[in-house]
């Protein structure tokens, strides 16, 4: 039983402009609710931050009320049958220290008892970072054995866990970009891509160009802009996109996103780009853990995570993870 009385939740006061600031966001504290028929409360354990809330901050998030992210926490409480008091409960009721949850809803489910694996990977590796990269490896791009793959926003938490499932699925040359010299050593050097740059060196096509002469057979995208324009044009005939995100255009304030200049080369090179939503392969979560489990037991494979702790500390490491100060996936450690 959870030895707070007191449950705390992040709100969104005003839209952004541009760049979010911390004072958009408040703190509203309320008494520990207590769970009704056919409910369990959680504390949580770890928020996730992704780059798509920025855009849910846009429209996709009503002011003044509880905001909504992956979270990962033990219940404390129940009155639903189907999950005990310790059990371990992924949700969607984040942004906050407490959350009412029935397990069998949308997004709330048991976590497996995985020993060896740490709770940090079900909501990165294994969690909807890791399941958006399998999906769009295996599902979107049916990527096989010996083809050459290209990853934008490498360094990220989807970006790093692409390129960890790629090189288990035997993928050929693997490309990344990132935003500094120290990540793309680090993708190089401890996360199996083959070649990485930094996208402020210089103009990306040439950059791309350099870092994969021969081509590429697919792209996992989530940059938009020049990036996906750069990797349109370095996709052989009959290449696939799996579309994951727009990072370039998510603090456009209300102008036009700049859209790829050789939009049409998709038809003169006979490509298919696919926009990638997670919450359309649930099927594919078994799938996912069966493939990573063993390997995070054994060490081949480790959650790539940066750790802000503090639930006060949210809104810091969501900023943050926007300013692209994280390798891998972006977590808020609550203290419980």
């Amino acid at each position: 039983m959870t030895t707070t009385r007191t449950a705390r939740t992040f709100h969104l006061t005003t839209r952004p402009s541009g760049f979010p600031a911390p004072g958009l966001f408040s703190v509203v504290d309320a008494p520990l609710p207590a769970p009704g028929p056919g409910e369990a409360l959680v504390e949580n354990l770890y928020l996730s931050v992704d780059p798509y809330h920025r855009e849910e901050m846009d429209g996709g998030w009503e002011l003044n009320t509880p905001l909504e992210g992956r979270a990962v926490g033990r219940v404390v409480a129940s009155r639903d049958p189907a999950l005990a008091e310790g059990d371990l409960v992924f949700h969607r009721h984040g942004w906050r220290t407490h959350a009412l949850v029935t397990a069998g809803t949308p997004g709330t489910r048991r976590l497996p008892s995985y020993e060896g694996v740490p709770l940090a990977a079900h909501l990165s590796i294994l969690g909807g970072t890791g399941l958006t990269a399998y999906v769009a490896l295996t599902r979107t791009l049916e990527l096989r054995a010996g083809q050459d793959l290209f990853v934008s926003a490498a360094a990220g938490g989807v970006g790093t866990a692409v390129g960890r499932i790629a090189r288990l699925l035997g993928a050929g040359r693997i490309v990344g970009s990132t935003g500094s010299p120290a990540k793309a050593a680090r993708l190089t050097g401890e996360l199996g891509f083959d070649a990485a740059f930094d996208y402020h060196d210089g103009p990306f096509g040439e950059l791309l160009a350099e870092a994969a002469p021969d081509g590429l057979d697919a792209v996992v995208d989530n940059v938009g802009g020049d990036q996906l324009e750069g990797a349109i044009g370095a996709l052989r005939e009959h290449g696939r996109i799996a579309w994951v995100g727009a990072i370039a255009q998510y603090h456009s304030a209300g102008r036009p996103p700049a859209a790829p200049r050789n939009l049409y080369d998709v038809v003169g090179k006979s490509l298919r780009l696919e926009g990638v939503l997670v919450r359309n392969h649930g099927d594919a979560q078994g799938e996912l853990e069966d493939l990573l489990v063993p390997h995070l037991r054994n060490g081949r494979i480790t959650p790539d995570v940066t750790v802000v702790d503090g639930f006060e500390r949210t809104v810091d490491g969501f900023l943050a993870m926007l300013r692209g100060e994280n390798t891998g996936k972006m977590l808020i450690r609550t203290g419980a």
